[in-house]
């Protein structure tokens, strides 16, 4: 099969890899009819997360069921089906508790590679989950949002305890910061405000329910904050990018006994440890634990209620995939659907 394969910073190709096949039992193997580039690929694809050897690449997918182990029940051979970037049991103490990306016997999706033509799923009844009938072209780009950026971004809403008469402040307008947007508007937020300084991720925002603009970052952002809130910081604050002037933009954001959701991917954050005691702000993020959500957004796209696919500008065959990785870095797209 066809495969997009990391060589070494910059150097994304595409090429033949092996057919994936059943390993274990409880695997199923599925064929991809659409991946995406993350923002967390560019942490390996700019040189800042070290790549050891040819790296498959690729945790975002939806697809056909095409083989299934002879321990898998739940799914069968011809469903269309989405699931996490994380592959979990959905069965194990912590799974039943919520936090699926922290399973016991959690397999991360990128190690499969899903940027292919195929791909082998572990644990597939406890992380596959069908939809109820044939989506739609437009379905499918929003229930391929659904495997991780809106996921994330629910994760991040839920986690900031966004919520009916709160004013809820999303950090990065990336595809998971305006996701968050989206979860926020869902949740019942009052007043959200996007911080951006891109006219067409704005232009995003403000579709998916943001009810204000922030241009300005660092303090000069958590003042402006401050100013549209009466001095006192929003309720709920998402972070979405994972450096540490995002997290301390977010942190600064809040007012005193209110939440921050983050899910940016952390790189070099630290945090100082009296001034958090002193803010009064709670902290909650980390993988988002997507299987929680799936069943309920895989719903509100098939009604037709959300449509998180806008997220995606550039839709490239997967050949193409190098282009698609220039095109984030470069900022010149939001997110890439890539067609195998």
């Amino acid at each position: 099969m066809r495969g997009v394969v990391l060589h070494a910073p910059g150097d994304i190709r595409v090429e033949q890899r092996e057919d994936p096949a059943i390993v274990e039992p409880t695997d199923a193997i599925i064929h991809v009819t659409a991946s995406c580039v993350c923002g967390s690929d560019l942490w390996s694809y700019r040189g800042i997360e070290a790549v050891s050897g040819p790296t498959p690449m690729g945790h975002e997918y939806v697809g056909v069921v095409e083989e299934i182990g002879a321990e898998v029940e739940n799914i069968k051979v011809g469903d269309f089906v989405v699931g996490s970037f994380y592959a979990t049991d959905n069965t194990c103490e912590i799974c039943r508790a919520g936090y699926q990306s922290s399973c016991v016997r959690s397999v991360l999706m990128g190690e499969m590679g899903t940027q292919a033509e195929r791909a082998r799923v572990p644990l597939a009844d406890g992380t596959l989950v069908a939809t109820p009938s044939e989506p739609t072209p437009a379905q499918v780009r929003g229930l391929l949002a659904v495997s991780d950026v809106l996921g994330t971004g629910w994760f991040a809403a839920v986690a900031a305890e966004a919520g009916p008469g709160k004013t809820v402040a999303v950090v990065g307008d990336g595809a998971v910061g305006l996701l968050g947007v989206l979860a926020a508007k869902q949740l019942g937020a009052e007043r959200i405000i996007a911080m951006s300084r891109h006219a067409d991720r704005q232009k995003l925002a403000w579709g998916l329910g943001a009810t204000d603009i922030v241009t300005e970052r660092g303090d000069e952002g958590v003042a402006k904050i401050k100013e549209l809130t009466g001095g006192l910081g929003a309720h709920s604050v998402i972070e979405a990018v994972g450096t540490q002037e995002s997290m301390t933009q977010a942190i600064h954001s809040t007012r005193p006994g209110g939440h921050v959701g983050y899910v940016g991917v952390s790189h070099d954050v630290a945090l100082n440890g009296l001034e958090l005691f002193l803010s009064a702000v709670h902290l909650h993020g980390g993988p988002a634990p997507v299987r929680r959500f799936l069943p309920q957004l895989i719903d509100l796209i098939m009604s037709g209620e959300i449509d998180p696919g806008v997220v995606f500008d550039l839709t490239l065959p997967l050949e193409q995939a190098a282009d698609g990785y220039r095109a984030m870095d470069e900022r010149r797209a939001t997110k890439v659907l890539l067609v195998p």
